[in-house]
């Protein structure tokens, strides 16, 4: 265990071997314990005398001069946090100015039994004697103040410390007393060592800046033709969380001695925050039943999550992956290990191990779920962490897989990694650790197939481009996303098979669209849009008409010019029956002509009356068309405008005061319903941090929450609310203030759904 509470690791004073158990002063200087009164003085009480005992006064740990060369000063902690490989500076007051004769040492112990073969025990020395593994320097004396340097070992154990300083005597060690304030926090370190660099380190200073001081982190979700986002406080430097990771790695039982090894912290930690099997942090839920606990996409940071989970030691309901990486990934970044979350859309579950998505189909070609194992989720996260490894060939250092998501168990335990990228790229599987799973993940073949009556399994097609589709994580220094595929494969094909295809077998989980559009810009363009296309329709519906009507016309004049040339011919023919009366052959002749026009006319009548007919039936179609379409249209226009009514008319959130660490601020947050149907179930959740507390409110109707807050850091902050309700997604919205600089508050507004998110800036 490290955080344990510990009164006293030493007796005050420690005999040495073979003195018989007498205890003794220390040593002083050869004037055999007598003190010389200093001249002009009566007395010597209090006097600075070499030949006097000497012991320890006090123990500075010069935290304002070590938290900001150590890039620790966000901690909120009042322990020193530093990191090793590193040198920080420790001023010792002892009662006199020591001698040449004068020996001390300061220990360093973690742990429960503290040994020095384990690494958990250090002596650091300031002489020519020899100590434990860590440098100690002598940089400045002034009277009875020593300043001293102490650089502990790149490969030193991480955790909380517990200082002591022993004063070598004649006999024995006088040690100071236990002193909780003098404690102090090794962490990993990203940044350059003294004697070899970190197995974490990192050679940009901005990924340094990004992937382990950075507290403010974005998610990418949604699926590879919607893609969005969600915003996620990390909160590492928050009070009380830094305690809370290493508690973590306490519950798991993880000797002390292998927490200065990256390897095994990293596999400990993948394992612990999941509760799958080792009564981790958080239990997964992928149904649509939360009622035990909070929803995924309820939860905008991982601070509460741990402080709950620490405080409790209970595992915290729910999560799904997203919320999976960003809890490892606060512990990660607490730690000081470089991490960032990754999304990979179309993400393939090999669950048989074969490095293959087998889908299996009935013979009517629909999916067999009974039988088929493997699965494709439309997007799944995990986590990257930079590791120098020196177990694996040194070209596949670098980025490593770390995924906290319970799917399948390795090495006995729900966890996933580190699996190095390079490695997966090169499609080097038998490397540890995890790298198959990772690789089918990402790269796996999707083989279809199809069962016929007799059981007997058939392949029908192979598709090699469905999976891992694209891999995205947020850019260094800005909240976009930026593609990280061509890390994990080579440039595959473009274009999909036709034929069945595998969203038939794609698991869905909740999504997120982020697009950054203005609310009323969306809500007038589906307005413009809708004009336009009722428009557009409604003309072709009436040049449709016109040509109808255009047609009849013809045929209409053609009937008369048909009937007028009938006419003329009969009257023709009457006249020659008149003039020539006693011809009865030419009256037999314009009889049969009389007849054969008729029956022209009437043949010329009924496809006028059949082709008027279908025209006008044609017609009529393109009406109703022009009219279904306009209703759907206008039924759409009409939940967007319902949404876009929630989005703007519930929402208000207002900060009051004065922008200043220390300074007294409130924020009110208030949420009312537009709709005219019940919200069941509402819930109001604020999170702030460096700000406030995580809040929980049961709204009646209307929510409004005020909270006084007083800002415990300076810089740029995050206040994050979400409503939750059984019946609509979660809204988001985040107010962002900086404080001691002056910049516009920057009010972010979030709708999700699974169909539609609108994102509202405003600039107050």
């Amino acid at each position: 265990m490290n955080l344990v509470d510990v009164d006293k690791d030493y007796e005050d004073f420690e005999p040495f071997e073979g003195a018989d158990g007498v205890e003794t002063t220390p040593r002083t200087h050869p004037g055999h314990g007598k003190t010389r009164k200093p001249a002009g003085c009566g007395s010597n009480r209090g006097a600075l005398s070499p030949s006097g005992p000497v012991f320890v006064r006090k123990v500075d740990m010069c935290q304002h001069i070590n938290k900001p060369y150590h890039h620790t000063t966000e901690y909120e902690t009042h322990n020193l946090v530093v990191r090793r490989g590193q040198r920080f500076i420790v001023q010792v007051h002892f009662s006199r100015r020591l001698t040449s004769d004068d020996d001390f040492q300061l220990e360093f112990l973690i742990g429960n039994s503290p040994a020095p073969d384990k690494g958990s025990l250090v002596a650091v020395t300031f002489n020519q004697r020899r100590g434990g593994s860590w440098r100690g320097e002598l940089l400045e004396e002034r009277d009875s103040v020593l300043t001293l340097g102490i650089t502990p070992t790149p490969d030193a154990i991480v955790g909380k410390f517990r200082t002591y300083v022993a004063i070598v005597g004649a006999r024995g060690m006088q040690r100071t007393k236990r002193d909780p304030t003098t404690d102090l926090y090794l962490l990993f370190n990203a940044w350059f060592c003294v004697f070899a660099d970190d197995t974490v380190f990192v050679s940009d200073e901005n990924e340094r800046m990004e992937y382990v001081l950075n507290e403010h982190g974005m998610i990418i979700t949604g699926s590879i033709k919607r893609p969005s986002s969600r915003r996620w406080e990390y909160g590492q430097f928050e009070r009380g969380v830094l305690d809370a990771c290493i508690s973590i790695l306490d519950r798991s039982r993880m000797p002390i001695f292998n927490r200065s090894n990256i390897i095994k912290v990293v596999r400990k930690a993948s394992a612990m925050i999941n509760a799958q099997d080792d009564n981790g942090v958080l239990v997964g839920n992928w149904s649509d039943n939360y009622n035990l606990g909070t929803p995924p996409g309820a939860w905008t940071g991982s601070v509460p999550i741990l402080l709950k989970y620490a405080n409790s030691g209970v595992p915290v309901n729910y999560a799904q992956c997203w919320v999976f990486a960003g809890v490892l990934n606060t512990f990660l970044r607490c730690l000081g290990i470089p991490a960032r979350i990754i999304t990979n859309f179309c993400s393939a579950h090999d669950n048989t191990g074969n490095l293959k998505t087998d889908l299996i189909f009935s013979p009517d070609g629909t999916p067999d779920h009974r039988n088929t194992r493997d699965s494709i989720w439309n997007f799944h996260c995990w986590n990257e962490v930079f590791i120098h490894r020196d177990d694996i060939p040194k070209k596949y250092s670098g980025w490593q897989v770390v995924d906290a998501t319970p799917q399948e168990t390795s090495d006995g335990l729900y966890r996933c990694g580190p699996a190095s990228v390079a490695a997966i790229k090169d499609g080097q599987v038998m490397h540890p650790f995890d790298c198959g799973f990772v690789f089918a993940e990402v790269n796996s073949d999707v083989v279809f197939h199809k069962r016929d009556k007799y059981g007997t399994l058939k392949v029908t097609r192979v598709d090699k481009t469905w999976v891992g589709q694209a891999m995205y994580t947020k850019a260094v220094g800005a909240f976009v996303p930026v593609e990280v595929t061509g890390n994990y494969k080579y440039p595959e094909g473009k274009t999909l098979s036709h034929g069945i295809s595998p969203q038939l077998f794609t698991l869905h989980v909740p999504k997120t669209i982020d697009a950054h559009l203005d609310i009323f810009t969306c809500h007038f363009i589906y307005l413009f849009l809708t004009v336009v296309i009722v428009c557009l329709l409604c003309v072709f519906g009436i040049v449709c008409l016109l040509c109808v009507f255009g047609i009849v016309c013809l045929l209409c004049i053609f009937g008369v010019v048909c009937l007028s040339w009938l006419c003329v011919c009969c009257v023709v023919c009457l006249w020659c029956c008149v003039s020539v009366v006693c011809l009865f052959c030419v009256c037999c002749v314009s009889l049969v002509l009389c007849v054969c026009y008729v029956s022209v006319l009437v043949v010329c009548l009924l496809c006028v009356f059949g082709v008027l007919c279908l025209l006008c039936v044609c017609g009529v179609v393109c009406l109703l068309c022009v009219c279904c379409v306009s209703v759907v249209l206008c039924v759409c226009l009409g939940c967007m405008s319902v949404l876009c009514l929630l989005c703007v008319c519930c929402v208000c959130v207002q900060v009051s005061g004065k922008p200043q660490v220390n300074q007294d601020m409130e924020v009110t947050v208030s949420f009312q319903n537009p709709l005219k149907i019940t919200l069941e179930g509402a819930r109001l959740l604020v999170e702030g941090n460096g700000l406030l507390e995580c809040k929980t409110i049961e709204p009646d109707g209307q929510i409004s929450v005020t909270e006084s807050f007083s800002p415990r850091r300076p810089g740029p902050r995050t206040l994050v609310a979400v409503m939750v309700c059984d019946n609509l997604d979660e809204v988001m919205f985040a107010k962002f203030v900086c404080f001691i600089h002056k910049m516009p508050l920057f009010l972010c507004l979030y709708l999700e759904d699974q169909f539609v998110t609108f994102v509202l800036f405003v600039f107050i």
